[in-house]
């Protein structure tokens, strides 16, 4: 018979993990003093002793080692349980490593995350400033799209169709790096009718794009959209800046006659403004224009643009005929559109 202290040395087991498998009746000594309590073992117990220390340390549970110790006599099913232990092992490292390779994306993921956060109000305005110089020409598909452009505590929302283009800012919490994402169209239509009150947030990545709080998500598009940076740096201090009533321009423009052109077989009607030394527009016939104080539009996109520049008053900035034609909104950077002039 071995007491316990030398089982404990034979097998790998602790004293305490002894008596603990005793209470347990996984290894139950053979001889306990009545009057002392010491716990004395037969020899072949040592083997089963050196084999619970094993399983132990491969995390088999307390049952299934006491059924391996039952099963000692029977080789072969021990080996089937360390068999299945095995395969259960292996497979849950297999779905550890997956959720780790998950965590890792994840944190990729909130790493490379912009977070934009503005009143909803301030969202939707800025969208409204730009969604009519979204393209439209259905083989144009990279242009049907809006640029959100987030860096220094400001979202710049542009959009372009070739022949116009619209920017619009507003004040936003930024959390994370500066980032350029094309927001496909119909994600952000539907993000606009979400927009009633409250705040609104834009959380923004490489590969995604989410609103809130109406949880929309979508795919940002892989597209190399225009710079519109480099366009409005190469804009030169415009020659004449014009203050007019938008209500009052708007009407004169509806009303002035004008002449239709054909362009890839669409029609369009062209605008014509004269810009006097006085500081007032007018609109003349077609046949009229001439001069570095005459520029023609397109009439439709004009008038979309006063909308878009909201009521009230705005500035027409003109730097000859063949230069665009810019409208802002009085002492407000942040908002203007620009409609590339045609040819008379």
């Amino acid at each position: 018979m071995r007491g316990i202290g030398a089982v404990a040395r034979d097998s790998g087991l602790s004293v305490s993990a002894l008596r603990f498998y005793d209470s347990a009746g996984v290894l139950v000594p053979a001889e306990v003093d009545p009057a002392t309590g010491y716990r004395r073992y037969r020899d072949d117990q040592v083997r089963a002793a050196r084999l619970i220390a094993g399983l132990r340390r491969v995390g088999l549970p307390v049952a299934e080692i006491a059924e391996a110790v039952r099963e000692l006599d029977d080789l072969p099913a021990v080996r089937r349980r360390l068999d299945a232990h095995r395969q259960r092992l292996e497979a849950g490292l297999a779905d550890a490593r997956r959720e780790l390779l998950r965590i890792h994306a994840l944190l990729d993921l909130e790493e490379l995350m912009t977070r934009v956060s503005l009143p909803a109000a301030a969202l939707a305005a800025t969208i409204d400033a730009v969604r009519f110089a979204a393209g439209a020409d259905p083989e144009l598909p990279m242009l049907r799209c809006v640029l959100a452009d987030v860096t220094g505590g400001l979202l710049t929302l542009v959009t372009t169709d070739r022949f116009r283009m619209a920017v619009a800012s507003a004040p936003a919490g930024v959390e994370g790096p500066p980032i350029r994402s094309v927001l496909p169209l119909p994600f952000v239509d539907e993000l606009r009718r979400g927009l009633t009150g409250g705040e609104a947030g834009l959380d923004l990545t490489p590969g995604r794009v989410r609103a809130e709080p109406a949880a929309l998500e979508a795919e940002p598009l892989d597209i190399d959209y225009p710079d519109h940076r480099r366009l409005l740096d190469g804009l030169t201090t415009p020659a004449t800046r014009v203050t007019v009533d938008t209500a009052a321009l708007r009407s004169r423009v509806e009303a002035a006659s004008a002449a239709t052109r054909v362009h890839d077989g669409t029609a369009y009607q062209v605008a014509v403004l004269a810009f006097d030394p006085t500081g007032g527009v007018s609109l003349v016939p077609e046949a009229e224009c001439s001069g570095e104080a005459h520029l023609a539009v397109n009439r439709e996109f004009l008038l979309q643009a006063l909308d878009a520049g909201g009521a009230g008053q705005l500035v027409l900035e003109l730097d000859g005929p063949i230069k665009p034609l810019a409208v802002r909104v009085p002492g407000d950077d942040s908002r203007f559109s620009i409609l590339m002039p045609v040819r008379p």
